[in-house]
């Protein structure tokens, strides 16, 4: 039997975080080299070197936790943060005003931006600007509200750089969600090509033998024939149509869009339905099916009761138009309604039979059918020449069915 793909995985995200590793611990390099060079310009510089300790054992005490999504915790990032910004705020304590005054970096220098990236790249645009705010704050705060144009400068440049990292991550995941929906469908269709294959050298080709064995022996084997025909031609029907698809979700935002395949348990309290799935089962030898290319979607309720009105109307088929009738069901989707039309080639309904029956309490057309309709919004019309069959055309009206 051939082995069935479960799992698609991918990343376009990954690479930023190995990247944002790197950008951590150059910076924190970078940040100790300019203490380094302008030791004995600091007001207090065991404080600056406590710091930049400090920050050295975070950077390579938290190198892992910046690796993926899945490490990098909303906890962490607050922390994380919380460094940044003391070091931004010690900063006064360290250093001579003077310097500070005509510009000067701050303790973690470029390191902060490490921290609203990690911002950007786990919650998108919306977190790298919640945390550039808090470290333009910083910033201000420390230049006493009188910021230099060169702080502002690099304050507006970490504040766009990060809301547009955060951007970009967002479009990145919405692409990787589309491109494992399309490699889904892809396998899908793969492995409905081949099951197709594999019924149709077998099971269907069984199911005609008997049906035409069947009709030569007659008698009960007629019956067992007519009974093999009806399940061929439904079976046909189901593969034509495509099998319904399991879905699938994403177990770990960490790899990217890692897709696992689960089972639905019931996709008919929720959400929406397509009708073909529930209409294709009345297709037999003597009812035929029609049906678009494309889903038809419709709230699940609204779905099911489209679906029971037509099943209404074909056991009014079986009923009155005699075994021997046929009968057509079509599908069609206008985009602000859906329309579903049963039609038979019986003898029709004579003028006058429908009030009759439901004057004598058979509410089959009216209830089942009409009442079905009139309780989503849409209509059901009926119309039956004598000799010549009867046509239902069921109308659903999308805005409504909710």
């Amino acid at each position: 039997m051939a082995k069935r793909e479960r799992v698609v995985r991918m990343s376009v995200e990954q690479p930023l975080w190995r990247a944002l590793t790197a950008y951590r611990l150059l910076t924190m390099v970078y940040a100790g080299l300019l203490f380094a060079s302008a030791y004995r310009d600091f007001d207090r510089p065991w404080v600056a070197g406590g710091y930049l300790g400090a920050l050295a054992v975070w950077t390579l005490a938290t190198h892992r936790r910046v690796a993926n999504a899945a490490s990098c915790t909303k906890r962490f990032l607050g922390a994380d943060l919380t460094v940044a910004l003391a070091g931004i705020l010690l900063t006064p304590v360290a250093d001579t005003h003077a310097r500070i005054a005509a510009g000067g970096p701050t303790l973690p220098s470029i390191w902060t931006a490490g921290s609203v990236l990690a911002f950007a790249i786990k919650g998108g645009w919306r977190w790298a600007g919640f945390a550039s705010t808090f470290v333009a704050a910083a910033n201000i705060v420390i230049h006493g509200g009188q910021p230099t144009r060169d702080t502002l400068h690099n304050v507006l440049l970490v504040w766009v750089a990060s809301i547009a990292i955060g951007y970009v991550v967002e479009v990145a995941r919405a692409s990787e969600a589309t491109l494992a929906r399309a490699l889904e469908i892809e396998a899908a269709t793969r492995e409905r090509e081949r099951l197709a294959r594999d019924i149709h050298d077998g099971v269907l080709q069984v199911l005609a033998m008997v049906q035409r064995r069947g009709t030569e022996l007659g008698g009960e084997a007629a019956e067992l024939g007519r009974m093999a025909g009806d399940q061929e031609v439904a079976l046909r029907t189901l593969v034509s149509s495509g099998l319904v698809p399991t879905s699938r979700v994403s177990r770990d935002e960490s790899l990217g869009a890692l897709v696992d395949a689960y089972e639905v348990e019931d996709p008919g309290d929720e959400g929406e339905l397509d009708l073909r799935s529930l209409l294709a089962p009345h297709a037999g030898s003597r009812v035929s099916f029609a049906e678009p290319g494309t889903p038809v979607p419709l709230p699940a309720p609204a779905a099911k009761e489209l679906a029971a009105a037509v099943g209404a109307a074909l056991d009014n088929v079986r009923k009155h138009a005699g075994e021997g009738a046929r009968a057509w069901i079509l599908v069609e989707d206008w985009g602000d309604e859906v329309i579903v039309t049963v039609r038979d080639d019986g003898p029709g309904i004579p003028a006058g039979r429908l009030d009759q029956a439901e004057g004598e309490g058979r509410m089959g057309v009216a209830l089942s059918i009409r009442g079905r309709l009139r309780d989503l919004g849409g209509s059901a019309e009926l119309v039956s020449v004598p000799g010549q069959g009867t046509e239902v055309e069921l109308k659903v009206p999308r805005g409504r069915t909710q």
